[in-house]
């Protein structure tokens, strides 16, 4: 029998869980079938709807769980990595942005022929890396077990998405493959360099930000903010 206590947290996993294996149903054994039977349109709502109510799910039951830390949170170290993680990954996230083949657009096929640039040179799934990124930074802070088990569906979800979206575009366009043999899946972080400082400089004022309203909005400063609410 489940302790009270830990039932939260059991929704919390549950709707983690139903975020991550709806996701990767919809998008790829189920999107061909339901594309032909509603079409593209009606496929691109039922998913948005189906995403937006697993998000709900999730954030309702992360509320709902204790903040709690794990008795042993990885204190100023763990905050030193998250903030080396997190702003890479707003770069690799705002670098996505733009000219991304992985995107679904009719230009797609264009773009996967072009020699890769930019973030692209890191990783051909830079989108899906910020994510990753983003939860390896907060399983890193050791913080509670409610933020281990966002981060760790959203690990999943960007990694095991990423295959998945290699897997469906090399069916879907003839030159994908191509695309492939110039990048990489597992990121070459040297390509960082070659990002443009606009990328870097709106990252690292996105991150201020972010990072400045986790005090309002979840009671927890963090990043710099850390040490200027200590002092």
């Amino acid at each position: 029998m489940v302790d009270a206590g830990m039932m939260p947290l059991l929704f919390l996993g549950l709707a983690s869980a139903s975020l991550v294996a709806t996701h990767l149903a919809l998008s790829h054994p189920l999107r061909a079938p339901l594309v032909r039977w509603i079409g593209e349109r009606g496929f691109l709502l039922l998913y948005s709807a189906v995403a937006l109510a697993a998000i709900w799910w999730m954030a309702q039951a992360f509320r709902a769980a204790p903040a709690g830390d794990l008795g042993g949170a990885s204190g100023s170290a763990g905050w030193f990595v998250a903030s080396g993680l997190t702003i890479p990954a707003l770069v690799l996230f705002f670098g996505s942005l733009r000219g991304n083949p992985a995107l679904p657009a009719v230009s797609a096929s264009r773009l996967a022929n072009r020699m890769p640039t930019g973030v692209f040179r890191v990783t051909r799934h830079p989108m899906m890396w910020s994510f990753a990124l983003w939860a390896v930074a907060h399983l890193a802070l050791l913080w509670s077990w409610r933020t281990t088990i966002v981060a760790i569906a959203v690990l999943i979800l960007a990694l095991a998405g990423a295959a998945g979206q290699d897997r469906r575009k090399r069916r879907a366009l003839p030159r994908w493959q191509d695309w492939e043999n110039q990048t990489t899946f597992w990121p070459r972080w040297s390509g960082m360099l070659s990002a443009d400082w606009l990328l870097w400089a709106a990252a690292i004022a996105a991150w201020l930000a972010i990072t400045w309203a986790h005090i309002p909005l979840g009671g927890v400063p963090a990043g710099l903010w850390i040490w200027w609410t200590a002092s």
